[in-house]
């Protein structure tokens, strides 16, 4: 069952974390289905992030080892006086903006107004309420978000022979950074999210999807760093169930999926078949309202049986 299961959520955070229906969301899903703890096999999600981050370097190695090296060749010219905002490069660009678009992160950590408690941990609570409500109706919020973006994208098609603009200035980044803290809520996707915001803005769709998933690199391992440090730090989180062959099994399925999903969401971006998500994430979460409603009058997972 160990190994069934590993498989199982290996698969969907392969897919989800990168296709636009929310990985976040489904995890909850399907542990629900499975009726198994979230909290109890916290570390065992966050290595599966780990194995998603692994698919995204090397589906865009050689785009990060760019960006990587214009980054030590932009130090030397900002050290050196050299550095001209106007003469800046794609690469420069593109690195001053990704940067833009982190710093909303921070405001993950600021208190709610009337909870004892910060964004981070609200979207945490919501991850692990017992019930599918919260879930469900924000996976019909990504929906939403990604028929926007969909109409958002022909009114750049109709505008540009080029399908918007190629470069992102200060304010583009801005939303979409916003955006991404907004995405750590369960049911809403980050990759679905990030592109619709970008498309918003005039974005160019294929250049919007090479942003979000770059983007996704750092956020991604800064995410699973912090969950890690919770996961040790939470007696409860702490508690894994899985052991170690389970755990490296769900890592490799997790990063073989999470890389055929990047290029199936940029085939289905470049095909315009978006609609296809937004109309999975609609059913989805219509469903999940439904179970969600039977299960608080019935008090029990119709899934396993258990009582909530």
């Amino acid at each position: 069952m160990d190994y069934v299961y590993s498989i199982v959520m290996g698969i969907v955070q392969g897919l989800t974390e990168f296709l636009p229906v929310s990985s976040s969301g489904h995890l909850t899903l399907v542990q629900h289905i499975f009726g198994v703890d979230g909290e109890g096999n916290f570390f065992f999600n966050v290595m599966l992030h780990v194995g998603t981050l692994v698919a995204v370097c090397v589906f865009y190695y050689k785009l990060l080892w760019d960006l990587i090296k214009s980054f030590f060749l932009l130090a030397g010219k900002i050290l050196t006086g050299k550095f001209k905002w106007k003469d800046r490069t794609e690469e420069e660009n593109m690195i001053f903006m990704l940067i833009v678009s982190l710093v909303p992160l921070f405001l993950l950590f600021l208190p709610v107004p009337g909870m004892d408690c910060n964004f981070k941990d609200l979207s945490e609570m919501f991850s692990e309420n017992k019930y599918l409500i919260v879930v469900s109706s924000l996976l019909l919020v990504t929906s939403v978000l990604l028929t926007t973006g969909i109409i958002c994208n022909k009114r750049n098609c109709r505008k540009s022979k080029t399908g918007g603009r190629y470069t992102y200035n200060i304010i583009d980044a801005i939303v979409v950074g916003i955006t991404q803290d907004i995405a750590t809520l369960p049911g809403i996707s980050r990759s679905g999210s990030t592109l619709a915001a970008a498309e918003m803005r005039g974005i160019n769709k294929q250049k919007a999807i090479d942003y979000t998933f770059i983007l996704g690199t750092p956020t991604i391992l800064a995410s699973a760093v912090f969950e890690l440090k919770d996961a040790f730090d939470t007696p409860v989180a702490s508690s894994y169930s899985l052991g170690v062959l389970p755990l490296v099994v769900g890592m490799i399925v997790s990063a073989v999926v999470g890389y055929l999903a990047i290029w199936i969401f940029k085939w289905f971006l470049k095909t315009d078949k978006m609609y296809i998500f937004a109309i999975y994430t609609a059913v989805v979460g219509i469903v999940g309202i439904i179970i969600a409603i039977i299960e608080m009058q019935t008090g029990t997972n119709i899934f396993s049986g258990a009582k909530l």
